[in-house]
């Protein structure tokens, strides 16, 4: 029955999760949009940890190779909302915006390998900047507003194995895909036509990641771990045709073309490094763990596409620091849900790599830096499956250098649905 049901949901939601706008960030304006951390609920309530950590009945977007260590089959589906209040030279804007973040099934392989398979966004699109330039009694000479939408998704498949008592390894591949359209609008006063610049673009690509764990039990119960995750790097390629033409706008907002000046074929690449995750912990089975994570990326190389905004930013080397874990008071409990309820706790600290220069002639670049505290809960349910929830409150960038200052909050909601039945014989009486 659970089967049937999930095969119903991933046809509905995995045109809806490519389609969606899950940001409304001004700093998607930059590159392929807003980029989203790979972690399930689960992990991001833990700060984003994951490298060194695997369960035998959850997920883990992190590392591969902890697949090695599942024992159920598990379908798991996230949903976000983020609420965004955004701050600049003292002028303050709120939105709210609520999408799927990912859907995946994943299944173990004998005793010592699993395997898992998914859909996820990877960035998104989806802001709407207006600049006015004014004359002595506030009245509007030019207007200029920049708009965006679409986004990048990805579908992966991962691999762990156990090729020692202690020690297993993983693979992942993945596909990316999406669309991203970018516009400028100007208008002028006395001008009776408007110019539009508008990009229309496609984003292919794919990556291979390989993963490793190291678990071991200690006399005393206690188990250390550690992993380690390289992303290599790849190259997201990057078409499509850019135009720029008059229009006549309506009073009502709306968009009547009239002479194409120009028109070109975009042709570029968002080169990605390579990427590093480093990570360790120390825990109890199904009682506590607390783990340490560092991941670290050069910069990001972005050319022949998005012209409109490269002089005004760049990338740099970015880094991630993650501290969390988890506490579960008795698991086997009977008389006291709560005491079989995980209760998760963690905190982030991102240097994100985009420097941003808020006016011209731009030369001097202000890093975007991303402070997050995380916290959730895993609610039991029947069969080994749980409602998992997580709370982030985050502030990112700064109003330094004509910035955008964001203060967010995230609140995650997964299902965990295990089942036992797959993979094992049935017997007829």
């Amino acid at each position: 029955m659970i089967r049937n049901i999930l095969l119903v949901f991933i046809l509905i939601t995995s045109s809806a999760l490519t389609a969606q706008r899950t940001s409304s960030s001004p700093y998607s304006f930059f590159g392929i949009g807003d980029e989203f951390s790979p972690v399930t609920v689960e992990q991001s309530a833990m700060g984003g940890i994951g490298v060194a950590f695997n369960h035998y009945k959850y997920l883990n977007f992190t590392n591969p190779a902890a697949y090695a260590n599942l024992r159920y089959t598990t379908y798991s589906f996230g949903l976000l909302n983020n609420k965004l209040s955004v701050e600049n030279d003292g002028v303050k804007q709120s939105s709210n915006s609520t999408s799927l973040s990912y859907f995946a099934l994943a299944f173990p392989i004998g005793k010592k390998a699993g395997m898992s398979f998914g859909l996820q966004p990877v960035s998104s699109v989806g802001y709407s900047l207006s600049n006015s330039i004014l004359d002595d009694e506030e009245n509007i000479l030019e207007r200029t507003r920049f708009t965006g939408e679409g986004g990048v998704s990805r579908i992966y498949t991962s691999f762990g194995i156990k090729v020692y008592k202690e020690l297993s390894l993983g693979v992942e591949l993945d596909y990316k895909f999406g669309s991203i359209d970018n516009s400028i609008l100007n208008e002028r006063l006395g001008v009776p036509l408007a110019t539009k610049y508008k990009e229309a673009t496609t984003v292919r690509g794919g990556s291979v990641t390989l993963g490793a764990q190291y678990k071991k039990a200690l006399k005393n119960k206690l188990i250390i771990s550690g992993g380690a995750t390289l992303k290599m790097g790849n190259d997201l390629e990057v078409t499509g045709d850019d135009y720029l033409y008059s229009l006549t706008l309506t009073n009502s907002g709306g968009e009547f073309g009239r002479d194409t000046i120009s028109q070109s074929e975009i042709s570029g690449n968002y080169k990605l490094p390579l990427k590093a995750i480093l990570g360790a912990g120390v825990g109890k089975d199904d009682q506590w763990y607390v783990g340490l994570e560092y991941e670290q990326q050069e910069a990001i190389e972005a050319t022949g596409f998005l012209a409109t905004s490269n002089n005004a930013y760049k990338y740099g080397e970015s880094n991630r620091i993650s501290l969390g874990g988890f506490y579960i008071p008795k698991i086997n409990s009977i008389s006291n849900y709560w005491e079989r309820v995980t209760y998760r706790a963690g905190v982030r600290l991102e240097k994100t790599g985009l420097l941003v220069d808020g006016a011209t002639p731009y030369t001097n670049f202000t890093q975007v830096d991303d402070f997050g505290i995380s916290f959730g809960l895993g609610l039991p349910l029947k069969q080994l499956s749980s409602v998992n929830m997580g709370f982030e409150f985050g502030q990112r960038g700064t109003t330094a250098n004509n910035l955008i200052k964001e203060n967010y909050f995230n609140f995650r909601l997964s299902l965990s649905l295990t089942d036992t039945n797959w993979f094992q014989k049935r017997k007829i009486d």
